[in-house]
């Protein structure tokens, strides 16, 4: 027999192969348990990080819908407020035909005349009722200072005893719905 199978029978050499294969395996193993726990972190932070983002899209979702709900309620406020703003304009266009009507019959002594004034007045002030109850006011800027928000300048007019800037007659009345403008007031403006 050759050398090398005469190692392969001595009982020692066994016992070597036997540790060497139980050392690979103890090695083995802590090399799979490093693997499997550094996998484990690796998968732990990896699912904190999807905590985290889960959490914030959480976050960002409800401020969302808290800001959606805000702004419905805002919409439907504004609604509420402005919804009769078409047919307040129109409504603006009767009074002025009232107050043109009270204007042209105002001074006539004739009977008649008389009651159809008073007739068109009483009108004229259960309009302006309703209009004051349902927040709809009239811009009479007659003496104040001209403002373009609320104002239309129609024109300019020397005014000795006004200041510069200061509306010195009304063509026509402007109207608010809660002090948001229906209509400007038409006005002549000192220089």
């Amino acid at each position: 027999m050759n050398d090398e199978n005469i190692e392969e029978d001595n009982p020692d050499n066994a016992e070597n192969g036997e540790q060497d294969l139980n050392e690979a395996l103890e090695n083995s193993e802590e090399a799979l348990d490093d693997g499997i726990s550094a996998t484990s972190d690796e998968e732990l932070e990896l699912a904190r990080a999807a905590e985290a983002s889960a959490k914030d899209d959480y976050v960002r979702l409800q401020a969302e819908m808290q800001n959606l709900r805000r702004r419905t309620e805002q919409d439907v406020e504004k609604a509420h407020k402005f919804g009769q703003e078409k047919f307040s304009t129109e409504l603006i266009a009767v009074v002025d035909n009232l107050e043109r009507s009270l204007e042209a019959s105002n001074g006539n002594e004739d009977a008649v005349v008389k009651a159809i004034h008073e007739g068109v007045n009483l009108t004229l002030k259960g309009f302006i009722e309703c209009l004051q109850r349902n927040h709809i006011d009239a811009v009479d800027p007659m003496g104040e200072p001209f403002d373009p928000l609320f104002h239309q300048a129609i024109g300019t007019q020397d005014s000795p005893e006004s200041e510069p800037n200061t509306v010195v007659a009304v063509m026509q009345k402007g109207y608010t719905l809660h002090n948001r403008v229906l209509r400007p007031a038409m006005v002549m403006v000192s220089k």
